[in-house]
């Protein structure tokens, strides 16, 4: 699916706030909602510009994918933003996702070591590259199997840009419903079936971790 024929039907309805204080907010995000503003008037509705409506001082701090639903954390001053941003960039908050993959895996857990990049004639996609891609280490847990499928628990240790979907694609096991990396009867599903299930990082006042959930709506 290029970004072409892509049409942009963001789901209806205030965010679901998870947190809110002086500085920070954690919001639940739907499937469907981008994060930020994408090109083109069509593309103005997003989950930081409905923010914007409650919260007039909302800042970016980092994103999750159009199709991606969960926890997600924004700033409200410069600072927190600052101090949040370099909490990232060191990678001190833990992620962990839901996902249900197609096919039924038959080890019960394994790391991903593959290093990705954007793959330029066929964006959005990112692809697999040793030669120019970023490091990118996922952790990933299998909790329930069966039926052609498997549930599992992913622990992203980077943040690349379509990180988990492109690793568990790599693996013969694609995110259920996802446009990109799936094919066919895999491809068949509602929405992504990919969810930040659980943010910890530290606080940008009191320097406290701090975790914010929201479960899975598959």
């Amino acid at each position: 699916m290029s970004e072409t024929t892509f049409i942009y039907t963001p789901p209806p309805g205030a965010p679901v706030i998870l947190h809110a204080d002086e500085t920070i907010i954690v919001v639940n995000k739907p499937s469907g909602l981008l994060s930020v503003p994408g090109r083109g008037e069509d593309r103005s509705d997003c989950l930081i510009n409905r923010l914007r409506e409650e919260f007039p001082d909302v800042l970016l701090v980092h994103r999750l994918d159009l199709d991606t639903s969960g926890v997600i954390i924004f700033a409200r001053t410069k600072a927190a933003q600052g101090h949040l941003g370099k909490q990232f960039e060191a990678r001190i908050p833990k992620k962990v996702y839901a996902a249900r993959l197609w096919g039924e895996m038959t080890e019960k857990e394994g790391r991903v070591d593959l290093p990705l990049i954007v793959d330029w004639p066929n964006r959005p996609r990112q692809h697999v590259n040793f030669e120019t891609g970023k490091p990118a280490v996922t952790d990933w847990r299998a909790l329930k199997t069966g039926n052609g499928e498997t549930r599992v628990r992913l622990m992203p240790l980077t943040g690349r840009s379509h990180q988990l979907r492109v690793h568990m694609a790599a693996l013969g096991h694609p995110i259920l419903g996802d446009p990109l990396y799936a094919e066919g009867e895999a491809q068949a599903h509602p929405r992504l079936m990919l969810h930040a299930e659980s943010l910890r990082l530290r606080h940008p006042d009191t320097g406290v971790m701090q975790s914010f959930s929201a479960p899975a709506p598959f």
